[in-house]
């Protein structure tokens, strides 16, 4: 019975972010700080599962300025549970065929977000360039999900290299962003699902923008995101013990 009552209210919520996003982005189409105001919301609709969201960001990221920010990418949950932690300036790139998903994908349109094309290469490239373009142009943050798909429970799966090299060309930082896992975690029919931990860490730079660098950035922030990951997992079972 819980389980439903929390569908249907999320449900609720869920149309009223999307409606009342479209709403006022129509008074300011793609406006830079659209994202942020509207994940604020979404946000706050994790409270209705149960859980709590912990976010950390260390103090050499506050003022930082335009970034790439990369995260892991775990299942529908996210939009729930990462959306704590868009901050501003800050717009996402997803594909382009959730423009189609009615209302979510007017509303992700609306308030700026870059859709990419996945299936034609050709297009991918010119979206880096443009996706460069907008950042150094509009001094806008990036959020990127680089394992191109959710990982479901399977772990953290291997990096796609767009958003190193969109950092390289647009000669901005990564900034790793790490939450812990919400696999088996979250069960809307219990009452109390614990805690999300979501952290920033330090930020890393690409030295050039030549394969071979750019390869050895995306295996080394892997390596470091997977170690977090696990340190966060340990964090909130033992929380839970």
């Amino acid at each position: 019975m819980l389980a439903v009552i929390r569908l249907i209210l999320m449900s609720f919520a869920f149309i009223f972010v999307c409606f009342s996003s479209c709403f006022y982005c129509l008074l300011r189409p793609f406006h830079r700080n659209n994202v942020h105001h509207t994940a604020r919301y979404l946000g706050k609709v994790s409270k209705i599962f149960g859980f709590d969201v912990e976010v950390r960001i260390p103090e050499s990221l506050k003022n930082i300025g335009p970034v790439v920010y990369i995260a892991n990418h775990q299942n529908n949950y996210d939009l729930f549970t990462m959306s704590n932690a868009v901050q501003p300036s800050t717009v996402s790139v997803g594909k382009k065929s959730l423009k189609w998903i009615p209302l979510f994908g007017q509303m992700y349109w609306l308030t700026g977000n870059i859709l990419i094309d996945r299936k034609n290469t050709s297009r991918a490239m010119d979206t880096i360039s443009l996706t460069a373009k907008k950042i150094v142009e509009s001094k806008l943050s990036i959020w990127i999900f680089p394992e191109g798909t959710r990982s479901r429970g399977k772990g953290l799966l291997p990096f796609k290299t767009g958003a190193f090299r969109t950092a390289a060309k647009a000669n901005v930082p990564i900034v790793p962003i790490c939450g812990s896992s919400q696999d088996k975690t979250i069960d809307i029919s219990r009452w109390d699902n614990g805690k999300i931990i979501i952290e920033f860490l330090e930020p890393m730079y690409v030295k050039d923008n030549s394969r071979n660098s750019i390869r050895l950035l995306t295996d080394e922030a892997y390596q470091l995101m997977e170690e977090k990951i696990k340190q966060l997992n340990h964090e909130v079972a033992s929380i839970k013990n």
